[in-house]
């Protein structure tokens, strides 16, 4: 018997054109989209479907884009295949996913969800623009050459290891000054740095600003047990205490994304039938790296 474990992605896999096919086909994810037009005073469908592409990249919008988007996509595959939604037994999120994951296992409802993802997009792109920052992938070194790399861009500056997302593929976090000298280390330990498209140095402690009002946000939701084990980024382990779920979202804010450790949980749990939902396909790419024997399926309207 397959043990089925469904992972969401996080921001930096949003792309317009995302959830377009899905509405059409399928009026339960339509209606996502119908509702969180309500929720947030704008038309997420249209801004997914045709964008523009700038501002949908942004972290006020992508969020909540994501969000939707990955539910829209259960959807699809609730009406597809239910007995896959019905056997599932874990769900993990990346960063954002994290959020979809809570909503999926019954944590949140649709609405309060997306609330709280609303009001954490707008406090992170408020503590974003405050200071000038940024993240960069260090790609083909491993936790200790990363972990020299951190400390010598911290010279003068400051970093902090933000992702741990698989074997050779770790993302730091921090000021502008120490990204560029942290680029420059990278390449001299003959790894690959790449930039990324984000407005900040997210779970780092220069995200610190965004905790008070996502706090106030997590407060205002009637939180639940999940019905199924959740892994959080934090610790890479599952929350059942509704409060110790809303703790654990606010620390992973300015924590580090323990997502290598996340999917390792999940494995020794024996989920051996992974499915990603949700636009893109980082996840099954960085559970590949993990464990190369892992089945993994895309559920998305890419081809």
């Amino acid at each position: 018997m397959n043990r089925i474990a469904f992972l969401f992605p996080g921001q930096g896999a949003q792309h317009v054109g995302m959830g377009a096919i899905l509405s059409e086909k399928c009026p339960a994810a339509k209606r996502l989209y119908e509702q969180a037009s309500d929720v947030l005073g704008y038309d997420l469908a249209s801004l997914c479907f045709t964008g523009p592409a700038e501002r949908l990249n942004t972290t006020v919008v992508s969020q909540p884009a994501l969000f939707v988007s990955s539910l829209a996509a259960l959807e699809v595959l609730r009406a597809e295949r239910p007995e896959v939604v019905e056997s599932c037994s874990f769900a993990a999120g990346l960063s954002l996913g994290e959020y979809t994951a809570l909503t999926f296992a019954g944590a949140m409802t649709f609405e309060e969800g997306l609330r709280v993802v609303k009001a954490r997009g707008e406090a992170m792109q408020a503590a974003a623009d405050a200071f000038p920052s940024g993240m960069v992938s260090a790609l083909l070194l491993d936790r200790e050459q990363v972990a020299k790399v951190c400390a010598e861009a911290s010279v003068g500056g400051q970093m902090w290891i933000a992702n741990y997302l698989c074997p050779g593929n770790t993302v730091l976090s921090g000021d502008k000054a120490a990204c560029d000298r942290a680029a420059t280390l990278i390449e001299e330990a003959n790894g690959k740095p790449i930039r990324l498209m984000v407005a900040g140095a997210f779970h780092t402690p220069l995200m610190e600003s965004a905790c008070a009002k996502l706090s106030e946000a997590l407060g205002n939701v009637v939180m639940r047990t999940p019905r199924i084990p959740v892994v959080s980024n934090v610790d890479a382990k599952p929350h059942s205490d509704p409060e110790d779920i809303r703790g654990v979202l606010v620390r992973q804010v300015t924590q580090s994304v323990l997502w290598e450790d996340s999917v390792r949980w999940l494995l020794a749990q024996e989920a051996d039938s992974f499915f990603e939902i949700g636009p893109g396909k980082v996840l099954k790419g960085l559970l590949k790296r993990i464990d190369r024997k892992a089945s993994c399926e895309s559920v998305n309207d890419t081809p």
